[in-house]
Order: C-alpha cells, then structure tokens, then sequence
C-alpha cells in the first residue's frame, strides 16, 4: 500500500487532507509526498462545521486520486486549494507549470478558456482532456457535492491509464507475483508478446500465465479481463 500522493495549499486553509491506498507507478515515481496542517489539527473554530459533506468530499477525491483521475479543489474565488500528482501530471502534459497553488489555478484557467466553464460552489466538475491543443470537453455532476463553497474539478487525461493495487489484486483473486505483474501491464495496455519481450520470456509462459489469469479472474478474453482491472482500479 502506498499513500495518496495529495497536496493543498497551506496559505489558503485548506482542510481536507486524508491518506488512504492507491496504485499509480508513474505518480509514485515522479512526485514526492507532501502534508500540510488540516484546520481539524490546528483547532480553527469552523472545523466542525459541514462534516458530512467534508466526509463526502474526502471519499470523492480519494476515488479519484484510485482511479488515476487529477483533481484540484477551487475555493469560492475558484482558486485551487489542493490537488493531486495526478492533476500535476495532466497539466504538465499541457505544457503548463504546475508545482504551486497559483501555478494550478493558472493552469486551470488556460485549459478551460476557450471553453464555457462555470465552476459552481459545491460542484463536481470533469474535464476530459483528448490531447495536447485540443479544447476540452467539460461534464458536469448535477447536486451539491463539496462543502463550504468548494468545488471539485476531475482531470480525466484520455491518455493516461491507471492500474488497480496489487495488493487488491491478489486478495480478490489469488494471484502469484507473476500473474499480478502481468496482470497490471495488461491494465497499461501492453500487449502480451511485448511484455514477453521486455521481460525475456518465452511466449509459451506469458500464454501459461494469461491462462491461468483468465481462470482466477473468471474471463475469457484479454479485453473482458483488462475491462475487469479497470473496474478494480476504483478499489483500495
């Protein structure tokens, strides 16, 4: 298991700091682990209020940071208060800084300004991201989701993938090591014979192995088990 790898902006008070799990080699290795003081640990008198929906938007953006997905948490001035590596990544990808809070809201604002965007108090909001120049296509969640006049902007980078936790994936299934790893390469999208390449096996193995992939996982066809594994990846 490894922690969220999630970051917030200390000047601006931002409170809503959780670890949890997640499976993300490419953000792991890119991105050190940042923590700030939560409003809760510093004792500010509003802590208290709206806890449901702190809750709320706590298992939301955990959700997110599981699956791959960049979020940034805006304030009522729809400047962002905290984010992921995940968020980071996907903007850098756009050819933008993104290392600071200011950097982000920037960011932000450049992606989405040929597009109409109205990041409302208490909204969840996705932007698909097709590729680098393209204008975004911009979704949104109808209902009151994030606290305290927050709102949640999800990053969905169209090419980026991420895999489920190993750890998941041999508990639920009962995978060796071997089978995990490939298993995750799968999820990526690379093709058995290239992993039997990269790796210096035999076809004959990677075969063996997918075999007895389909039959833990209960699939029978590589598209019906990488379909799986991205369902999974939503777990902890």
């Amino acid at each position: 298991m490894t922690l969220i790898d999630r970051h917030s902006d200390a000047v601006a008070g931002n409170r809503y700091i959780a670890m949890g799990a997640k499976y993300n080699a490419e953000a792991q290795m890119a991105r050190p682990s940042y923590a700030y003081p939560s409003a809760r640990a510093s004792g500010r008198a509003d802590a208290g209020v709206d806890e449901p929906r702190r809750r709320s938007l706590e298992s939301i953006t955990g959700m997110l940071d599981r699956i791959g997905c960049g979020y940034l948490v805006l304030n009522r001035e729809r400047k962002v208060i905290e984010w992921n590596a995940s968020a980071q990544t996907t903007l850098e990808r756009q050819g933008e800084a993104a290392e600071t809070a200011s950097e982000l809201s920037i960011a932000l604002r450049r992606l989405v300004a040929n597009v109409p965007a109205h990041f409302l108090p208490g909204s969840l909001s996705w932007v698909v991201i097709r590729s680098r120049g393209d204008r975004p296509v911009i979704l949104k969640e109808n209902g009151v989701i994030a606290p305290d006049g927050t709102s949640i902007v999800a990053l969905l980078d169209r090419e980026n993938r991420s895999g489920p936790n190993p750890q998941t994936l041999q508990r639920m299934f009962g995978l060796t090591s071997a089978e995990t790893h490939l298993a995750l390469r799968l999820a990526q999208g690379d093709a058995p014979l290239e992993i039997a390449r990269s790796w210096r096996l035999s076809r004959t193995t990677i075969r063996s192995q997918l075999a007895s992939l389909f039959a833990k996982t209960e699939t029978r066809r590589q598209a019906e088990l990488v379909a799986l594994l991205g369902r999974i990846s939503v777990l902890p």
